[in-house]
């Protein structure tokens, strides 16, 4: 809390307000953590009394950095405020609870210098800088402080690093994942793997390092639009690197994935065995080799207008400024899919597993996820219907919008029809977010019919339909199964289970969080509230209440998952080789698998998902010899 708190008094507001804004959400921090451990005493782990009291430490020692870097206070509101922390954990905890509490607040400073390091923890930075936009939209402000405001500019970072660092978020799974799957040691080319993972720190140290540059950070908005971009201050030039290197990773990993993928299956692997998770990955692969240079090309022609004088976007010198919304939307369009692809895969495996089912038009399944490679390069104009683009190329825009929900269709009726007449197993936390997944995405894509058509997309053009939409979708297409896949694969990867009752409060939390936090912003955006803008109209201050308590209730939720995860690895119950009674290759051996991934290769002799076949088997590990799945013989019709 004290972190959000302390960006949104520090910022325009007198000392006195920065005290009453930044003080009480620290009192709260500490009040809560000590309510807690006296409320519950010996009811609770030792482990989580000291993770709470370590939390808020971290989270007003955070909030006097900020105060330190954007507001020029005196120095004893600093102190002050890390004393107060500090006297907290001295009063909430004993002896004992102090020695115990070291290590998590070590943790706590490792994960916020690992912000800067990874994709995951660039992702934290970003729900963390998320939890500042609630705050600003509880209420309007006034305009004039609003726009160009530090806040303001740590929005537009907010709209980068999540999207660039979701894409890595899926890559780091499927590193793990998809060699497993398709019986291979490991990726086919390590050190370009390493490469790819050590561009992206690069990339979040260069965004972020924005806000130390001359003028400020970027603020052309997530998009860079030119030439807006060719007038920004110069942390502008810092996103258009940083770009750069984000891209590079996305396109060294997709490039170690076809190969690993083409070259590397097991023996008996053809492409009609391979789990979903593997084809997702091919088809997101395809994706990003493909797209990324459009966007990395655009940012080059961006920095060369900054910094050489050329005049790519400048339209008094010759320049063409909607080729820059072409170019971008070329990309960002499939970067939608790039982020929503490998969570079908996901969801694919887990509903398959726990309904104990086949998957349902598997072929066609598959042949889904290249049918929206295939469309997801002809959909880009639809971005740009109010633009000024050719009025000629909108209704062909529209058919190809279209067109590709029904690849995506095909994949929820393929999943319904799995999970039809199947033994639904519930009790299973990646079992519950695949359905919430099924639910949230089929309602969100229903509004990305209605942006496909022409009068729809332009009546509520740049509104709050549009943002809605967005994250509506993203965050129950890509944030759903990120956590189905953590929960899914956590006893393969550390070899322990995760505690089920903290599992579900998470899910119920994060479901209600979510549909809270952005249905809201569908009507308020069907009624005129316009995105892009630092402020809003005071007749849309009651919804935009609503829907930053949601937020907030939404990024609380997320701290019992990360309690859940970080306790359920050093303590929870061992976890069997197969706790989920799959049949992919994963799940055969060992958890978590030995070094380079099987003794010896498998023997791949069936499909994956082979359920409720008798004798039916996906792969022979080592000398096992075990049943392949019988050939069904031909029927044969005697005369009569």
């Amino acid at each position: 809390m004290a972190v959000p708190a302390a960006i949104f008094a520090s910022l325009n507001w007198d000392n006195s307000e920065v005290i009453r804004g930044w003080a009480i959400p620290t009192a709260t921090d500490i009040a809560f953590a000590l309510g807690v451990l006296s409320l519950f005493g010996n009811r609770i782990p030792a482990s989580m009394k000291v993770f709470l009291t370590a939390l808020a430490i971290i989270d007003d020692l955070g909030a006097v950095v900020i105060i330190a870097i954007f507001y020029t206070a005196d120095l004893q509101l600093w102190a002050l405020g890390g004393a107060a922390a500090v006297l907290g954990a001295l009063f909430a905890l004993n002896r004992t609870g102090v020695k115990m509490l070291l290590p998590y607040l070590v943790l706590g400073a490792v994960l916020w210098l690992m912000v800067l390091l990874s994709g995951v923890h660039a992702t934290v930075a970003g729900v963390m800088l998320a939890m500042t936009i609630p705050i600003v939209r509880i209420r309007p402000r006034d305009r004039e402080h609003a726009e160009g405001s530090p806040l303001h500019r740590l929005e537009h970072a907010l709209a980068t690093v999540v999207p660039f660092f979701i894409i890595p978020i899926f890559a780091g799974l499927a590193n793990y994942v998809v060699p497993l799957m398709l019986g291979a040691p490991d990726m086919a080319f390590p050190r370009l793997n390493a490469l790819s993972f050590w561009l992206l720190p690069i990339a979040g140290i260069i965004f972020l390092a924005s806000f130390l540059a001359p003028g400020g950070a970027f603020d052309a908005g997530w998009t860079g639009y030119a030439p807006l971009a060719g007038g920004a201050p110069l942390g502008q030039t810092f996103f258009n690197i940083g770009v750069q290197f984000a891209g590079a990773s996305s396109i060294a990993a997709a490039l170690n994935f076809l190969v690993t993928i083409i070259t590397m299956r097991a023996p008996g692997m053809n492409l009609w065995r391979m789990p979903l998770m593997v084809w997702a990955q091919l088809a997101t692969s395809l994706l990003v080799v493909g797209a990324t240079p459009f966007v990395a090309g655009a940012q080059f022609m961006t920095l060369f207008d900054r910094v050489l004088g050329m005049n790519f976007f400048n339209f008094l010198e010759g320049g063409d400024v909607i080729s820059y919304q072409h170019i971008f939307w070329f990309y960002s369009h499939p970067a939608v899919y790039i982020m929503m692809l490998p969570g079908f895969g996901i969801i694919s495996e887990i509903i398959s597993t726990h309904s104990r089912k086949p998957v349902f038009g598997y072929r066609l399944m598959a042949l889904a996820l290249i049918g929206i490679v295939v469309l997801s390069y002809s959909v880009w104009a639809h971005h740009m219907f109010v633009s000024g683009m050719f009025s000629w190329l909108r209704v062909p825009i529209m058919i190809s919008t279209m067109l590709i929900a029904v690849p995506t269709g095909i994949k929820v009726f393929s999943w319904l029809g799995t999970l039809f007449y199947g033994k639904i197993h519930t009790y299973s936390t990646s079992m519950l977010f695949a359905l919430a997944f099924i639910v949230t995405f089929t309602i969100g894509g229903i509004s990305g019919v209605m942006l496909g058509m022409i009068p729809i997309d332009i009546h509520v053009s740049d509104t709050y339909f549009i943002v809605a939409h967005i994250h509506f979708v993203l965050f129950g297409g890509s944030v759903f199964t990120i956590f189905a896949g953590l929960y899914h694969w956590f006893p393969k990867m550390t070899g322990r289970m995760y505690d089920e009752k903290l599992g579900r409060i998470h899910l119920w939390l994060t479901v209600v969080g979510t549909w809270m936090t952005f249905v809201p912003m569908h009507w308020v955006g069907m009624d005129g509230m316009p995105r892009r803008v630092a402020d809003y109209a005071a007749q849309y201050g009651d919804w935009n209440l609503v829907v930053s308590v949601s937020a907030f209730l939404l990024g609380a939720a997320q701290l019992v998952f990360l309690y859940n995860m970080i306790v359920s690895w050093r303590f929870g119950p061992k976890a069997g080789p197969n706790p989920w009674r799959a049949n992919s290759i994963e799940w055969q051996v060992s958890s978590p698998p030995p070094m380079y991934n099987f003794d010896e290769i498998p023997r791949v002799v069936g499909g994956p998902y082979e359920y409720g076949t008798p004798g039916a088997r996906h792969a022979i590990m080592g000398d096992d010899e075990g049943a392949a799945v019988p050939e069904p013989k031909p029927t044969t019709v005697a005369a009569s």
